[in-house]
């Protein structure tokens, strides 16, 4: 039986675990310093608690953390590497080239190879076949055997960073409209526009409509995160870039969400009063 180590046991990690659990591996994880939500969450899902060690002893090593954590787990699973010999380690977070290119430098001299992953879709959930795993700088095609085990993985032919490019791209334009979106249903609300605007995006744009109804509720548990994956792309686009602008404006905009959730939710209740009255009216209703 293979075993993986994944390192995050948040909603995506957790349930890119029990994938390839149920198809027959053994997913070890650390949980030192982890809440108590993440150890429950970990142990249901069938991933064995170890010691940081221990993670040497798997034939890959996973990072499913939020952006702003992947250089810290680089540097742990560096530090254990040099230690003992290590199996590859993939990167799977949404972070820059350059910041992936800073990460993979922390293994220098150590001899652990060091793969470009990104994830595009939701988590695993049964019956469907998505999330996909792109990776890129893995000549030696090291990430098939999380194929073997229930995950759907394309190898881009591409250098260290290819992987976490498409990521940046993808996630500007997905998570980039969500948060256009909800600032722009914000500022309607507060102008007096907001009756005007339902009636004009039914009529005209009614696939971003139901996008829209989706994906708003869906980003609140989420928008911390966003933070610094949207800070990311702005780095990626770079400062001669006029786009990075609008990123690094997009990540106050989900600072700005994220701290309502955890807060008065104000902001989460005008979304949600917004987007009912869409629905009530028929405007957004899913197919």
């Amino acid at each position: 039986m293979p075993s993986f180590a994944i390192i995050g046991a948040g909603a995506m990690g957790s349930a890119v675990a029990k994938r390839l659990i149920e198809h027959g591996a053994t997913v070890l994880t650390c949980l030192d310093g982890r809440s108590e939500q993440t150890i429950v969450r970990a142990k249901t899902t069938g991933m064995v608690p170890v010691g940081r060690q221990e993670l040497t002893e798997a034939e890959l090593i996973l990072s499913i953390v939020p952006p702003a954590e992947a250089l810290i787990v680089a540097e742990l699973v560096a530090d254990i590497s040099a230690r003992t010999p290590a199996p590859p380690f993939i990167d799977l977070n949404a972070i820059a080239p350059k910041t992936m290119q800073t990460l993979a430098a922390r293994f220098d001299g150590i001899g652990v190879t060091v793969l470009d992953g990104a994830i595009i879709g939701g988590p695993p959930v049964a019956g469907k076949s998505g999330p996909t795993l792109y990776v890129s700088g893995d000549g030696a095609e090291r990430s098939r055997l999380l194929e073997d085990y229930g995950l759907r993985v394309r190898r881009l032919d591409g250098p260290l960073g290819a992987a976490s490019a498409l990521k940046m791209c993808y996630a500007g334009i997905n998570k980039g409209f969500i948060g256009l979106g909800a600032a722009m249903l914000l500022a309607a609300s507060r102008s007096g526009a907001v009756e005007s605007l339902k009636a004009e995006l039914s009529e005209s744009l009614p696939d971003f409509d139901r996008k829209l109804s989706k994906s708003i509720p869906d980003m609140y548990p989420k928008a911390y995160r966003w933070v610094a994956e949207m800070q990311e792309i702005a780095d990626f686009l770079g400062e001669g870039d006029p786009a990075a602008t609008i990123f690094r404006g997009m990540a106050d905009v989900f600072s700005r969400l994220a701290e309502d959730v955890e807060g008065s939710r104000a902001l989460v209740a005008q979304l949600d009063q917004i987007l009912r009255s869409q629905q009530a009216s028929g405007a957004m209703v899913m197919p």
